[in-house]
């Protein structure tokens, strides 16, 4: 199947003014993913989706291809979903949703969130990484657990899976996975989702995957073995990421 990489960059951002404009090594932090995910090549087409003519005009001076889609979109989910009804993305039988403000995204966290659904697995894919039993108590980085066919079973704010004796720690039969926020759906799932009314789950935990988890949708997860790309919401993480982005590039 053709696969469509949509970026959905909304500037109403409340802890990071601004934030698709936002200077990442000099250019728009918007225009750095979309410069990270068209160099992987791992689609057929990538376009950004926003709501404000700035981000459009950045996104278009900088050679990305852009397009205007409604302010009143709750998420970015919505807002890919109105991208993928739109008559010249027609032909593109998997839609891969790339957040805006991860420019450090790791190549087969979308790629492997893609081939569950390019192989006729799964309706929507996302991905992984093992990650230390450290962040179990940290509610900023969720986690999953995945069952033995690679189906999430459950995603979470809290440390999931719970340990119970501690010896289990550091056993190859159970890792603690940190989950990437990127997703790939069939065309038909992706409708089905943004249709879905939104369920108590995802209203207590926040996460908007647990929607169609509970509607009964099956979510493959791709397990990346690369670190976890670290999202950018605040200023200290801006900060953070500048520094970092020289190395980044130099280590490419």
């Amino acid at each position: 199947m053709r696969t469509l990489i949509v970026i959905p960059a909304r500037l109403a951002a409340v802890r990071l003014p601004q934030k698709p404009l936002r200077l990442l090594g000099g250019a728009p932090l918007v225009v750095r993913v979309w410069q990270r995910v068209s160099e992987m090549k791992v689609a057929d087409r990538c376009v950004v989706a926003t709501d404000d003519n700035t981000v459009l005009d950045a996104a278009r001076d900088a050679g990305a291809e852009a397009v205007m889609t409604s302010s009143g979109h709750v998420s970015g989910t919505d807002r890919v979903a109105e991208v993928a009804s739109m008559p010249q993305f027609a032909e593109y039988g998997t839609i891969v949703n790339v957040q805006g403000d991860e420019p450090f995204i790791g190549r087969y966290a979308i790629e492997g969130a893609a081939s569950m659904v390019n192989s006729g697995r799964f309706p929507v894919g996302t991905s992984a990484s093992p990650a230390s039993w450290d962040i179990s108590g940290n509610p900023n980085l969720v986690k999953v657990v995945v069952g033995n066919d690679g189906r999430a079973l459950y995603f979470s704010r809290a440390g999931i899976p719970f340990v119970r004796d501690r010896d289990v720690i550091g056993s190859q039969e159970i890792r603690m996975l940190q989950h990437i926020g990127v997703y790939a759906y069939s065309r038909d799932a992706l409708k089905k989702w943004v249709g879905l009314p939104p369920h108590a789950l995802e209203n207590t935990e926040r996460l908007e995957q647990l929607r169609p988890l509970a509607a009964g949708i099956p979510i493959g997860v791709a397990i990346a073995n690369e670190p976890p790309a670290s999202g950018i919401d605040t200023e200290d993480d801006l900060a953070a990421a500048n520094a970092r982005w020289q190395e980044f590039i130099g280590g490419r």
